[in-house]
């Protein structure tokens, strides 16, 4: 290769090398600690509620730091990272970057949407009352409809499906369901029951347990409401 195209190249690669990390450095934000969220998410709290960025005390206050100069470090860190700017020479002059308060916006949207309400607790032994709560589960990676809800599993009679006392299922609103399904049941228009939906002759309904030592509920079928049927099952260890 000639010698002049050869220091043309070296050079080019070189600058393209050095000129990556101050474009990296520049244009994307660092990780934060989990401590330096916070002091972000309290400031961005408190202008959202006051109207003006809090003081070094109210931020040491608030988030219970031993002194002023560990809400300096923090603030100084922050500002190396570009998530915070501090306007001279006036007080309460905190400003959080428009990019960072855009990510916060996104992550309640997501949040949100992913939340489905938790109706109440659902036998799987003997039929309970179901009882609407007002608490709420997150499910996003199922729940894409506002017809989702979940139910909190008690008994035992779906063991052979999987479905533990005090695990969840997730259940679509619906009236209609195929044989072999799991469905939310409604007994007598009282009494909720999570069984295997059958529909036997004679307009009958067999509601079938998941546990061969139990036996199935027979019913004619203007005793059961289907209330809906089970998507996906979450279990908690701990």
């Amino acid at each position: 290769m000639d010698k002049h195209l050869y220091l043309y190249h070296t050079v080019e690669l070189a600058s393209r090398l050095l000129t990556f990390p101050l474009l990296f450095a520049h244009n994307i934000f660092m990780a934060l600690t989990k401590r330096q969220k916070e002091v972000l998410d309290f400031i961005a709290d408190f202008v959202e509620e006051n109207g003006y960025s809090p003081s070094y005390e109210e931020l040491a206050q608030g988030l219970k730091l031993a002194s002023l100069a560990t809400v300096h470090k923090h603030i100084q860190a922050l500002e190396s990272r570009n998530y915070l700017r501090r306007l001279f020479n006036q007080s309460r002059s905190l400003e959080v970057s428009a990019k960072y308060m855009q990510e916060r916006r996104r992550s309640r949207q997501t949040t949100h949407l992913g939340e489905v309400p938790l109706a109440g607790r659902i036998a799987a032994g003997a039929p309970v009352e179901a009882i609407e709560g007002q608490d709420v589960l997150q499910f996003a990676d199922f729940a894409g409809s506002v017809e989702t809800f979940a139910l909190q599993v008690t008994g035992e009679s779906m063991i052979d499906d999987h479905i533990m006392h005090g695990d969840y299922v997730l259940v679509e609103r619906t009236q209609q369901a195929s044989d072999g399904e799991i469905v939310v049941a409604l007994v007598g228009g009282l009494e909720a029951t999570l069984k295997r939906i059958y529909h036997e002759a004679g307009n009958r309904i067999r509601l079938q347990p998941a546990n061969s030592s139990m036996q199935p509920i027979l019913l004619d079928a203007n005793e059961v409401q289907i209330q809906g049927r089970v998507l996906a099952v979450m279990r908690k260890y701990r």
